[in-house]
């Protein structure tokens, strides 16, 4: 009998924070939009922390997530500021396909880590590009980022940051869907 009262416990429980959700998603899609922004924000602080402070060198593809973590936080921050149902329907669409692009860039470099392959051509060092290319070329090089994307540096709960990027943006790509679905269903 106990058994069977802390399933439905559970059971409970779950139903309870799936109702918070979805009359979140429902009655203030505006704040998780904000949410969603705030989430970037913080994911790519911490990403700069392990960059500048740790040391870490960002690879090409990290750099390319960086840019769809910008790109979401600011599409979720632009619809946050509409109370307008329809722009939050189209934004929430944007945001989930620059979610589902930054996954995918996130499943490659983890299947990079996982099977590495012979070769590895995911850039160049900063030094070797300052003394092979030009100023002009070097520059934008720079900007791609410089390190082996196959290289696991830092890991937690036995993630990379690869592992973690793809979970994260496979969250917001469910939220946005379902602000879009949510929202596309309200009369």
């Amino acid at each position: 009998m106990g058994r069977h009262a802390g399933v439905r416990r559970r059971l409970l429980t779950r139903m309870l924070i799936l109702n918070f959700v979805m009359d979140q998603l429902d009655h203030a899609p505006r704040r998780v939009l904000v949410l969603v922004s705030a989430a970037c924000v913080a994911l790519l602080a911490f990403g700069l922390y392990l960059q500048h402070v740790v040391g870490l060198v960002p690879c090409p593809m990290c750099i390319v997530q960086r840019y769809a973590m910008v790109l979401i936080a600011i599409c979720a921050a632009l619809t946050a500021s509409s109370g307008r149902k329809g722009v939050q329907i189209g934004g929430s669409a944007v945001l989930v396909v620059l979610a589902v692009a930054g996954a995918y860039v996130a499943a490659r470099q983890s299947w990079l880590q996982w099977y590495p392959p012979e070769v590895v051509s995911c850039g160049r060092d900063l030094y070797g590009m300052i003394e092979t290319f030009p100023l002009q070329r070097a520059i934008p090089m720079i900007f791609r980022g410089g390190g082996d994307c196959t290289q696991v540096d830092w890991t937690f709960l036995g993630g990379s940051i690869a592992n973690w990027s793809f979970l994260w943006f496979c969250a917001m790509a469910l939220v946005g869907s379902l602000l879009v679905w949510r929202r596309a269903r309200q009369a």
